[in-house]
Formats: structure tokens, C-alpha cells, sequence
């Protein structure tokens, strides 16, 4: 009877019936576990489910459903014992390793100890990213986190937003860091701003601080970059004070800029915020400094306007060999055949950069002959120049006269390149490169060459429109030379009446000697008891002769001129036209 029935349809053993039914379903794909936890646990099929298995302890947990997540399994590896890149946090023990080729703390081994810290790592994935200008959508590419699994698997990289959020943290620490150097610091601070039109047709300002800290070194830093609704001075002056505020900075000896008329307007905003504050210099006398690099700049490019036919035909001859790539390698082999060993390239001029001139000229005087012999191989090259504006080929009268002239920029380029700095002290240098250049044009005026001397004509005056009247000049150009103890007041006075008419120069020194004495004034009623006093308990006033007591506390500053065999002097100095702060000398006797 038992038989029958179990031959009976629909009598049939449960797991032979289950297993029809999951021969007729269709199967489906396993779905691939995405999670980067699945590398450290294995899963396994269960009397009671399925279960992920940890490869280094065999510690279980459930899995397979919507309500086990990987959480546990993040939070097991971060604790388990077995898993090698932990370390008990109760011994608070870090891991050993070797580094090559790197000695640390003067140890002469290899071997160190590495703590893991995600939070220094993010640190310097943000820093990278800043520093290196990376986008933030680096970090999600494929190979920058397979290198960061091998490199370190525990860590898990950060998405671009969370990368973002880190480089602005980084932007706020810093900052607060610079503004309490700010605060601290003993000195005022100087500003150089600008502003430029992008080709997105968006305006932009950035703002510079220029500031010797408290141990005596220079620092230039950006507060400010940033968009403006117009080059409007009194745009500009708004958005110079808006930044002082949130800086909190009120000490400021001048700012620099270039000799676009809304500056005017924005320097005469800032002079009435800074007296308002009760914070500058002598009302703000000296708080407008035009950029020396930018005058020059003029200077040079008035020059350029009366160009003889000479360089424009070297500047046709360069741009009929750069036009075509055949050209420059033909090019290229006659330098080999003349036997030229230059490193330079050829290069165009840009209309808006006078130097890019003196390049293009100095570059093409190294490959004259080779000009000469591309002009027997190429018969196109002179059909061309010819027919171009009728200019045609640069003969060796117009080599001559590019030389010259060439020479003659040199001197203007090395005079920018002097007076750019930024990162060294350079305002007790520029006046004499000043002084130079204003010989230099005063001689060739009397050039017996026409052109040269039309060229220094107009060059002088543009000069004189900025250095030439003496209510225009900001003093401290010539303070910083008077305050430099090798050239003192004296050399100043014979410089300005050697590039100066007498009535120029008489009224140029009688404004360096009232801004002299102001300054010592202004400085004496600020700081000077405090600084006599200093001065006082460090050494006796009764060695000295009347004359050297006078001088004690010149611009709130003690001078040294004990048995010591020296003198100590702090002085006003600019940098390069960009910046006038504090600077320190000291020589011997």
C-alpha cells in the first residue's frame, strides 16, 4: 500500500519537486559584489543563510539581504586583530617599516614606524590637489584609485565633492594662520594690486601683500583674487577696503599700481578709508606708488612707435621662416652649414610687449648668416619679402642698425628685470638704474644718428611726464638710497642735479629733506619713547658727541655707534617700485 502511494502523482519527495521547479525556472546572473569589503571576506552558504567569513579570523557574519549591509563588515576589519595593517589601540603600537634611501632624525637605518591616519592622509590629497592644480574629479578616476588600494587598502578615497569641502578647510586654516602673522607682525604691510579683463570678458583683481615678518624675512602673499563688476576706481577702492576689513589690516605704508587714470581715483578712496582709520603714514603721502616696471614699460614702447624700416624687415624675414614648418627645418640646416652652436629659437614680437622686441632682435642677430644663406636656397623668400608692403630682404645696413638698436633696448631690459622682483629687496637699486637710463637718453639726443636721437627724444618725454616734475615724484624713491648707509643724502643730491636741470633738482632735494624730517617726526611721536628707552638701559648716551645723540631715534630707531666697531640701522625700503616696508643693514666699521 505504502508502495502504491509513493508511485502516486503528486506523492512525490519534496526536494525531488523543488528541484524540478528550479530546472524550469531560468537562472539568473549572480550580481557581482561591488563593495572593496568582499576582498576580505569570503561568503559561505549556511543552515541558517548565508554568511560572510573574515579570511584573517574567521569571525561570521549575515549577508545576503537587503538588511545586511556592509557596515559590520567595515567595522569588523577596522578592529580585527588578525587583519595586518591594524594595530591594537590599547598599545597604541605603530607598524614597522623599511624605506629606502631615507634617513630620518639622523638615524642611519632604514627602519621606521608608520601609523595610519586617514585624516592626514586626506590632508595631503587636498594639498596635492592645490598645489598641483589637479581637478577634483582626479580622484575618482580608475587609476588613481587602484594606485592609492595598492598603495595604502585601508584608505578609502574621497569623492570630488568631499575632496572640494577639504580644499576650502585647507583655504580656511591657512588663511587664519596668515592673519594672525598678520597681526603679530611688527612692520607695515604693503599692497600691490591690478586688474584685467579675461576673454570670457569677466573682470578680475588680485591684491598682494608685501611684509618683512618678525624674524626679518620677506614674504609676499595673495589675500585676494577675486571678480569685479568694473575697472572703475571707485570699484576697485571698495573692493581693496572690503579685503582690509575681513583681513583685519590697517597698517598700510602704500600701494603699488600702474598708471591707468582709474587708479588714481581708487588711491584717493583708500587714502581717505586709511586716515579715517587713523592708521597712515604722514596722512597717506606716500601710499601711492607707480609700478617703476610699468613707467619703463611706457617709457620704451614710445621709443618703438618711430621703428625704422630695418627691424620691420628682420621682423618679415622671422615670420616668412616661423609661418611653415618645411621653412624652419630648411632654416634649421643652414644654421648647421654656417656653423652657428646657439641655443636660441627664433620668436615673434607682441605688439603690447616692448621686451618681446629686444628678444626677437637678439635672437635673429645670432642667425644673420644663416638669413643670408636661406636667401640663395629659397628663391620664394625674397619674391615674398619683396612683395610684402615692399619692404623686402634685411640687407647688412639694416643688421648694423638692428644691433644697435638692439643694444640700446638691453639696457631697458635689464633694467625691468632688476626692478621686478618681488621676492628680494630692490629699492635702494632702481634709482641708480634711473639715473642711467635718464645719461643714456640725455646722450643720445646728441647722437649724430637721426634716428637713434628721434627715439631718445621721445623716450625723454615720456620720461619727465612721470619722474620729470618734482611734485609728482613719490620720495620714497630716493628715501630708500638716503637710508642705505653706503650712499647717504649727499650722493642723492650730486645724482639729482647730474640728471636734473638746477631748479628741478633744488626743489627735489628740498622735498627729500622735508619728507626726511617728517617721517622722523611722524615716527618719533609713534614709537620713539618706547624705543629710547630700549636704547637707554642697552647702552650710555654719554659716550657720545651731540651730533650722535641728535641722531638717536631717527625714524623711532636706535643707532649703535658704540665701541661696538659697528652701526645698526632700520630703514623704509621698497621693493622694486612694488613695495616699501621695513629692512635692516648692518656693516662694520
Amino acid at each position: 500500500m505504502s508502495t502504491n502511494m509513493d508511485n502516486v502523482e503528486g506523492n512525490v519527495p519534496i526536494e525531488e519537486h523543488e528541484s524540478d521547479n528550479e530546472k524550469s525556472k531560468p537562472k539568473r546572473k549572480r550580481m557581482k559584489d561591488r563593495s572593496e569589503v568582499w576582498e576580505h571576506f569570503i561568503k559561505e552558504e549556511t543552515h541558517t543563510g548565508m554568511e560572510a567569513r573574515c579570511k584573517y579570523c574567521g569571525m561570521r557574519y549575515k549577508c545576503g539581504t537587503k538588511r545586511n549591509g556592509t557596515s559590520p563588515l567595515w567595522a569588523h576589519i577596522n578592529r580585527c586583530r588578525k587583519y595586518p595593517y591594524n594595530t591594537p589601540k590599547e598599545s597604541k603600537q605603530s607598524l614597522l617599516s623599511f624605506k629606502s634611501n631615507k634617513i630620518e632624525s639622523g638615524c642611519t637605518s632604514g627602519l621606521s614606524y608608520v601609523k595610519y591616519d586617514p585624516t592626514v592622509i586626506r590632508k595631503a590629497l587636498s594639498e596635492m590637489v592645490i598645489v598641483d592644480e589637479l581637478p577634483f574629479k582626479f580622484v575618482e578616476g580608475v587609476g588613481f584609485k587602484k594606485f592609492c588600494n595598492v598603495m595604502e587598502p585601508r584608505f578609502h578615497v574621497p569623492s570630488r565633492i568631499t575632496v572640494a569641502k577639504d580644499c576650502y578647510e585647507t583655504f580656511l586654516t591657512q588663511k587664519r594662520k596668515l592673519k594672525l602673522v598678520l597681526k603679530n607682525c611688527n612692520s607695515r604691510v604693503s599692497l600691490t594690486t591690478d586688474t584685467w579683463t579675461s576673454i570670457q570678458q569677466i573682470n578680475y583683481m588680485c591684491l598682494t601683500v608685501h611684509f618683512v615678518d618678525n624674524d626679518w624675512n620677506l614674504q609676499k602673499r595673495i589675500l585676494n583674487f577675486c571678480p569685479i563688476s568694473s575697472h572703475k576706481g571707485e570699484e576697485i577702492g571698495k573692493e581693496i577696503e572690503k579685503c582690509l576689513l575681513d583681513w583685519e589690516l590697517e597698517k598700510v605704508f602704500c600701494i603699488t599700481v600702474d598708471n591707468a587714470s582709474s587708479n588714481d581715483t581708487a588711491i584717493g578712496y583708500m587714502r581717505r578709508k586709511i586716515n579715517g582709520w587713523k592708521a597712515g603714514v604722514l596722512k597717506g603721502r606716500f601710499l601711492h606708488m607707480r609700478c617703476v616696471a610699468h613707467i619703463v614699460n611706457l617709457v620704451v614702447s614710445d621709443g618703438l612707435k618711430i621703428v625704422n624700416e630695418s627691424i620691420t624687415r628682420v621682423r618679415q624675414a622671422v615670420r616668412f621662416i616661423k609661418q611653415s614648418p618645411s621653412r624652419l627645418v630648411r632654416f634649421k640646416k643652414c644654421v648647421v652649414e654656417e656653423k652657428i652652436n646657439s641655443k636660441k629659437l627664433l620668436c615673434l614680437d607682441v605688439p603690447t610687449r616692448w621686451n618681446s622686441t629686444f628678444l626677437m632682435l637678439d635672437a635673429a642677430l645670432v642667425f644673420e648668416y644663416a638669413f643670408e644663406r636661406y636667401s640663395e636656397e629659397d628663391p620664394h623668400y625674397v619674391i615674398e619679402l619683396n612683395e610684402r608692403e615692399g619692404k623686402g630682404c634685411p640687407t647688412s645696413e639694416d643688421w648694423e642698425t638692428v644691433r644697435r638698436f638692439s643694444e640700446f633696448l638691453q639696457v631697458f631690459y635689464d633694467l625691468t628685470l632688476r626692478v621686478s622682483g618681488s621676492l628680494h629687496v630692490t629699492s635702494n637699486l632702481f634709482f641708480h638704474e634711473l639715473v642711467s637710463v635718464a645719461v643714456l637718453l640725455k646722450d643720445l639726443m646728441t647722437n649724430d644718428d637721426v634716428e637713434m636721437c628721434l627715439m631718445a627724444t621721445k623716450m625723454k618725454e615720456k620720461y619727465d611726464k612721470y619722474w620729470g616734475d618734482p611734485e609728482k615724484i613719490n620720495m620714497l624713491i630716493f628715501i630708500a638710497v638716503v637710508l642705505d648707509p653706503r650712499y647717504k643724502l649727499d650722493y642723492v643730491e650730486w645724482m639729482l642735479i647730474e640728471i636734473y636741470d638746477s631748479k628741478h633738482a633744488f626743489v627735489l632735494v628740498n622735498n627729500l629733506k622735508e619728507s626726511l624730517n617728517a617721517l622722523y617726526e611722524e615716527y618719533r611721536g609713534s614709537s620713539g619713547d618706547v624705543i629710547r628707552e630700549e636704547v637707554s638701559s642697552s647702552m650710555d648716551s654719554s659716550q657720545f658727541s651731540p651730533k650722535q645723540k641728535k641722531l638717536q631715534g631717527v625714524l623711532g630707531l636706535g643707532w649703535d655707534l658704540g665701541r661696538s666697531g659697528g652701526f645698526q640701522v632700520a630703514v623704509i625700503y621698497g621693493l622694486g617700485g612694488v613695495v616699501v616696508l621695513w629692512f635692516g643693514f648692518r656693516f662694520g666699521w
